[in-house]
């Protein structure tokens, strides 16, 4: 597997390219812009992309927005962004052409290896992979209106587990529940929802992941999610517990 790296703290990237590498992945090119990542992914035809949202100069959203352009001149490349906060406005950015190949992971998640490789793995391969607390927070947040409201405390951990890119029997296996039990409360979250069922998993997760998004008008008026246009880079931790 081919991958491109797009992070401007030195040791997060050296640490991000040596866990990669430890575990039979070409990194093809680690750069620290936006520019550069463009550049990399047109020479490189990567497997995927794993990019900072924030990137220099201005640290706001340099790295998403470059992630979202490489996406458009090479139509479904698999792109994983890790951020330090839950920002909500990223995610739907993200999810908003409707394709796969997406993945939103906030850097503590990145701490701990098998998570993360399993993330990269998932994604490059057409998959989903959302951060558990970013799912968590779009359904908070949806909780007292609309028809997320509707869903029953079972129905809402299917559908969080099933934004986090899982199948039917690995939600069977986490919540020791049948596949069928889960197969009916798929099937139930699709009608409450107003949505089609799909035998694709993941243009199932997309589908419910946007119309979250869609209807969720909380935390991102000022276009920057829970942390506004926050600048702070002096809480960003480096990669040294990786295990490599």
């Amino acid at each position: 597997m081919r991958v491109v790296i797009a992070e401007d703290l030195f040791l997060l990237r050296d640490g991000l390219t040596r866990l990669l590498e430890a575990n039979g992945m070409t990194v093809t090119a680690a750069v620290e812009t936006g520019a550069e990542l463009l550049a990399a992914v047109a020479a490189d035809r990567p497997d995927i992309a794993v990019v900072d949202v924030r990137l220099p100069p201005s640290f706001t959203d340099e790295g998403l927005r470059a992630a979202l352009v490489a996406r458009q001149r090479q139509p479904g490349l698999p792109v994983l962004v890790l951020s330090q906060y839950v920002e909500q406005l990223y995610a739907r950015e993200l999810l908003a052409d409707g394709s796969g190949g997406i993945g939103y992971l906030l850097k503590d998640r990145v701490m701990d290896g098998t998570q993360f490789l399993d993330a990269v793995r998932r994604v490059a391969q057409g998959g989903t992979a959302m951060d558990p607390e970013v799912i968590s927070r779009l359904l908070t947040h949806n909780s007292s209106s609309g028809p997320v409201a509707s869903l029953s405390p079972r129905e809402r951990q299917v559908l969080a587990l099933m934004a986090e890119g899982r199948s039917n029997a690995a939600i069977a296996q986490q919540l020791v529940i049948t596949e069928r039990a889960v197969a009916k409360h798929t099937a139930s979250i699709f009608v409450r929802l107003d949505l089609l069922p799909s035998d694709d998993d993941n243009r199932r997760v997309l589908a419910v992941l946007a119309y979250l998004n869609d209807h969720n008008d909380h935390g991102d008026q000022n276009g920057r999610g829970d942390h506004g246009g926050r600048n702070d880079r002096s809480d960003r931790r480096g990669i040294g517990s990786l295990h490599v």
